[in-house]
């Protein structure tokens, strides 16, 4: 009998069995290789992204506010000019013309009220919008999150043996095809990255949990649409792929640190690409893709999803 038989079911979940996989690439991006063997044990894990209802009613029944709705601590930020220490997100903006690639911020703007509620800025809103992911949530929002409803945040081990639906070693969560018989299987862009996204496959933008054929776990949306949190601290495989099982989400704090950063925020590993991965930029709509983010940073384009772990014994 397998373990999700002797744990009950939780509702909006899915059973990942656990095991051994390979995760990684030595095919793509430096910090995705080695390809290594990686054990982790079963685990229920949400069916797709946490989307802006089932937050709202987290903020109704705590009143959390979320780090894009708080001005920063001035203590936290030595040297910061007084007048940028202002509640604020990074929104996507297309720029009107082709742009460098090698610098995010033609693309990217700190916007002054863009939070979860208003995700384009001041003006925009989510109302229409109530089964499409949740963004602008920094770690703390989403760890608080968690915990309300009494779940937590996958590990990087977690998130990709589930992203991988049982396909070990193939390139996409579906295959090894980006759109396998001209079928669009997540939300990327298409067209010229950062200048013009034709919505080839549907969308432009965030899309609704679900548009998109679920993996063979039966899981939505691990493959593009936003960027998901999880718990490890970043740092290269390199430094783990000798190592039998997953390390402890808890280690490397320090080590994930960018040595350029003079406010020296600590990242945790982002995984599972967005609706901004197009060919000629990000080509990181796949299991193994993975990218640091900072703890106190929030953006249009990364959310989240919760795991339970059956606790010894039988129960979840």
């Amino acid at each position: 009998m397998g373990a999700s038989e002797t744990i009950p079911a939780v509702d909006g979940m899915v059973w990942v069995p656990g095991g051994t996989f390979v995760m990684g690439s030595d095919r793509h991006y430096p910090e995705e290789a080695p390809a290594h063997p990686a054990t982790v044990g079963g685990f229920w894990i949400d069916s797709h992204p946490v989307t802006n209802a089932e937050f709202a009613r987290f903020v109704r029944k705590t009143g959390h506010v979320t780090v894009a709705e708080t001005a920063p601590d001035p203590a936290a930020y030595p040297g910061a000019r007084p007048d940028l220490l202002v509640p604020f997100s990074a929104v996507f903006i297309a720029p009107p013309q082709r742009v460098s690639l090698a610098d995010p911020s033609n693309w990217w703007t700190p916007v002054t009220g863009a939070d979860w509620r208003h995700p384009q800025g001041p003006g925009s809103s989510v109302r229409s919008k109530p089964d499409h992911p949740v963004v602008h949530v920094a770690w703390a929002d989403v760890a608080a999150y968690a915990s309300w409803a009494g779940k937590e945040i996958p590990t990087e081990a977690e998130w990709e043996r589930a992203a991988r639906g049982g396909l070990d070693g193939a390139e996409f969560a579906w295959g090894d095809e980006l759109s396998p018989g001209g079928q669009w299987m997540a939300n990327t862009w298409q067209g010229e990255f950062p200048v013009s996204d034709t919505g080839e496959d549907g969308y432009q933008g965030t899309s609704p949990v679900g548009a998109y054929p679920a993996n063979g776990y039966g899981l939505s949306d691990m493959i593009g649409n936003v960027w998901e949190w999880t718990a490890d601290w970043y740092r290269g495989h390199a430094t783990t792929a000798h190592a039998c099982c997953t390390p402890a989400p808890d280690l490397g704090r320090a080590a994930s640190i960018d040595r350029n950063d003079p406010a020296r925020i600590p990242r945790k590993v982002m995984k599972g690409g967005s609706h901004l991965c197009a060919p000629n930029y990000c080509r990181r709509y796949r299991p193994a893709a993975r990218m640091p983010q900072a703890v106190d940073t929030s953006t249009s384009h990364l959310g989240f999803r919760c795991v339970i772990r059956p606790t010894p014994g039988g129960g979840a």
